[in-house]
């Protein structure tokens, strides 16, 4: 693939890398970030966008490693607001992250504890990178030879640093921080003694001179350390958030300190856009407004969320939905689908896009054909009509399924759509079916309009399930209907594609559909059915 052909974004990121870094045996793409709270889903835009541009270089047959650092070995300075235990962390600011107590109890460390939590969700979105923990990189003491280098050239990494700060470093200042080996904190005057020696004096009232080859509680300050781990890790590419890439912003100032210190040019990176939740702010660890790849997956499946971001460009700002959007999301989703299948009549070059956006949408092999699409907007109904039973409400659709993976989809999506009715849907997309038909209930007037004009459009020509659910919210919408009142009305007169009828009138237990199972003579008779109430 020529770059002049590429159609997306990602295919045109790794072009870029291996044009700028050579035609190599292996390219390393690099993400990561502090756990210095919980991983949010604006944190997983860096992980996603490292991820596809990781799979077009492997589209590419080029061989990629992609590491994801927890820079686990870094201060704790803040405690989050929605922790709980907040005294006791406040006992723990200073100190790395990866020496405080999980607040929650269940894990190691609190570093560990929001760690855990990314790492075991990532294989469900087909995410599995190469995990590195700074904090056992440092305490190993692999980085010694780069801190060394790093402190002989304090005289070139400070006026890289002045250049973009408003009060200059400290005469003294060192690009290293030092945890004291009394309190565990970052509270320590430090001096360089040279080559491996260090000796500091910290608030607590410890002092002492050591050899940083032996004793690992020396790190390298932020702005230094990105820089230094590009050089140790070979990295080809690593992206950033817009902040990183402000003037003078880490990324600014890292690619300067790489050249002057490790002698190498920085990786080719891209920036990436912060995103939000709809109707709402950024997210952001420190204030608590934070949603997970894992709440995302409870509404989303594993591809849909995928989705979200490889038809998205990373400069792009976007906000994640959970109210009917994502009803619109799924059938994004599904239209993107019939495009790369060339069941939508489109542009070659159009058909082109939804091909790649689908390709790095799909987790595992690609089908050689167009695999079932349940509709999320028509389980959303199927599931209430059960009662909110996964089971029956997949059971419905049993003889739709072709393969393993129809049934694995029908039964994520079926889920999906459970928890959004249950958590996040508005009140216009809910409703309930009596289990009996109350005595002495009667229609209204609007309920007998509709089940009349229904009667009429039934008749007119087949409906797919998306088409016929539309219809349904516009015509209660011309006549100023509730959904719930239509659906009562359609339930009780055992209207003809639209409810359930009782199973035992043909010999089958509990409630069956007129449109899927029975015969063309039940059908004809649920439309009589609705003739004759309206009449």
């Amino acid at each position: 693939m020529q770059a002049d052909e590429s159609v997306h974004w990602a295919d045109r990121a790794a072009e870029r890398i291996i044009r700028e870094k050579g035609d190599k045996g292996q390219y390393t793409i690099a993400a990561g970030i502090t756990p210095s709270g919980i991983v949010h889903i604006g944190n997983f835009r860096e992980i996603i966008t490292a991820h596809l541009i990781e799979r077009a270089l492997k589209d590419r047959k080029k061989k990629v490693r992609f590491i994801y650092s927890w820079d686990d070995y870094d201060v704790f300075r803040k405690v989050p607001v929605n922790l709980p235990n907040q005294e006791e962390l406040k006992k723990h600011l200073r100190k790395p992250v990866s020496a405080v107590p999980d607040p929650f109890g269940c894990h190691e460390s609190y570093a560990q504890h929001f760690e855990k939590q990314v790492e075991e969700a990532l294989p469900a979105v087909g995410i599995r990178p190469e995990f590195i923990s700074q904090q056992q990189m440092y305490r190993r003491r692999a980085y010694a030879q780069q801190i060394r280098q790093a402190l002989e050239q304090t005289a070139a990494i400070t006026p890289i640093l002045n250049r973009y700060r408003k009060e200059p470093l400290a005469a003294d200042w060192l690009p290293i921080t030092v945890f004291c080996g009394g309190c565990g904190r970052d509270t320590a005057r430090t001096a360089y003694d040279g080559e491996y020696q260090l000796t500091y004096t910290c608030a607590c009232g410890a002092s002492e001179t050591i050899d940083f080859r032996k004793a690992g509680i020396v790190k390298l300050k932020w702005r230094v350390d990105w820089p230094m781990r590009w050089s140790y890790e070979n990295v080809d590419f690593e992206s950033g958030g817009k902040d990183h890439f402000a003037a003078g912003g880490s990324y600014d100032t890292g690619k300067q300190i790489v050249a002057a210190v490790w002698k190498r040019d920085p990786p080719t990176s891209i920036r990436y856009e912060w995103i939000g939740v709809k109707g709402g702010e950024q997210f952001h660890s420190s204030t608590g407004n934070v949603v997970t790849l894992q709440q995302l997956l409870e509404v989303y499946e594993p591809e849909v969320v995928r989705y979200l971001f490889a038809s998205t460009r990373p400069e792009a700002e976007f906000a994640i939905s959970f109210d009917a959007d994502v009803i619109k999301i799924c059938e994004d989703f599904d239209a993107c689908e019939r495009t790369a299948f060339a069941q939508h009549a489109v542009s070659a070059k159009e058909q082109a896009k939804q091909r790649r956006i689908y390709e790095l949408s799909f987790i595992g092999t690609l089908p050689a054909s167009i695999p079932f699409q349940p509709s999320f907007r028509h389980l959303t109904t199927i599931l209430q009509i059960h009662q909110m039973d996964c089971e029956k409400a997949t059971g419905f659709l049993e003889h739709e399924l072709r393969n393993a993976h129809d049934r694995r989809r029908l039964e994520q999506r079926a889920l999906c759509a459970k928890r959004w009715l249950e958590q996040y849907a508005p009140e216009q997309y809910r409703f309930t079916v009596q289990a009996e038909v109350p005595e002495g209930l009667q229609l209204g007037e609007k309920q007998r309009q509709a089940l009349k004009i229904l009667s009429q459009k039934l008749r007119e020509r087949d409906w797919t399930d998306i088409e016929l659910h539309e219809e349904f919210y516009v015509l209660c919408k011309n006549l100023g209907l509730s959904n719930t009142d239509f659906f009562e009305a359609a339930y009780l007169l055992e209207a003809a594609h639209t409810a359930l009828v009782p199973g035992d009138e043909f010999g089958a237990p509990g409630y069956i559909r007129l449109s899927y199972a029975t015969s063309e003579e039940n059908i004809k008779k649920g439309i009589q059915r609705i003739k004759e109430a309206v009449s």
